[in-house]
């Protein structure tokens, strides 16, 4: 009999947003800072990769958008629903050690990466300074959970409805300007990390970036997640998923990203429609 990985809580965070914690005691006994899993559905489901948010236990926490087929499917389960396959942590963890004063910045639904990141560098001795921004009040996730780990805390929204009105990259500008800041980690869209990361450049401050490239088997060998780093092609999977920013082809990682928009459009619609045909609702975790 196949070990089956049991959804032991589900709750909705914002529109699209939700987060699970998946029962998965080999996954959080060695689960680090900045690593992921792949999850399977069932044996005929994709392999996605979502980043480990928190542990608690033998469960660890995943955070996901529903964006596509199997984001989609995946919302349709609830807490003592399981899935497949829970394989991880995969991925080189965060380079965490004491440099003083830390910046970790989430935006979207990259949020869900940074209170890991965020309590391994306060444990580390770190003053650590968390920034957390969406596009709306609405979408902002883990505020109080990261207010609560960091020394100081900032919210940025793009239109203003929360905390700073503007984006992660002006509070950012703000506090390089002000003070010294040893490290930097962002996480979240890359069109984002590319323009926040900028603003360390002038200041040379070492900034990482956690890239999310297109993901197969999550273990170096299809080589579809491959990314342009200091000149050099890396695999995501196993050279990262951090990276150092200033070195980073972001336009490279943008055009890869949108690769097979057209084949993720196509699948959605067909999984739209074969649930309508089932007349299956699903779960709902409002």
């Amino acid at each position: 009999m196949k070990r089956l990985y049991t959804i032991e809580l589900a709750t909705k965070l914002a529109d699209r947003v939700y987060e699970y914690w998946i029962r998965a005691p080999q996954v959080a006994e060695h689960a680090r800072a900045g690593q992921f899993v792949i999850l399977r559905l069932h044996e005929k489901g994709e392999r996605i990769p979502l980043t480990i948010s928190a542990v608690r236990g033998d469960t660890v926490r995943v955070i996901f958008m529903t964006v596509g087929k199997t984001t989609e499917e995946l919302a349709t389960l609830g807490a003592g629903d399981s899935i497949s396959d829970v394989v991880g942590p995969l991925g080189k963890p965060s380079e965490i050690e004491n440099y003083g004063t830390c910046c970790v910045i989430g935006g979207g639904v990259g949020i869900a990466s940074t209170p890991l990141i965020a309590k391994e560098l306060k444990e580390a001795g770190n003053h650590v300074i968390g920034i957390i921004g969406a596009r709306n009040a609405d979408l902002l996730i883990l505020e109080d959970e990261m207010e609560e780990i960091c020394d100081e805390f900032y919210i940025t929204t793009d239109d203003g409805s929360k905390g700073v009105h503007g984006f992660a990259a002006d509070v950012l500008k703000k506090l390089l300007e002000e003070r010294k800041i040893d490290r930097v980690w962002i996480i979240g869209p890359a069109i984002m990390m590319k323009v926040t990361s900028g603003a360390t450049v002038p200041y040379g401050v070492k900034t990482y970036v956690s890239l999310n490239p297109i993901m197969v088997d999550g273990t170096g060998m299809c080589g579809s997640c491959r990314v342009t780093v200091a000149g050099e092609t890396k695999f995501a999977c196993v050279d990262g998923p951090e990276f150092d920013a200033h070195q980073v082809d972001f336009a490279e990682l943008m055009q890869r990203q949108r690769i097979y928009t057209t084949q993720e459009k196509e699948s959605l619609e067909r999984f739209a429609e074969h649930r309508c045909r089932c007349g299956e609702g699903g779960h709902h975790h409002e």
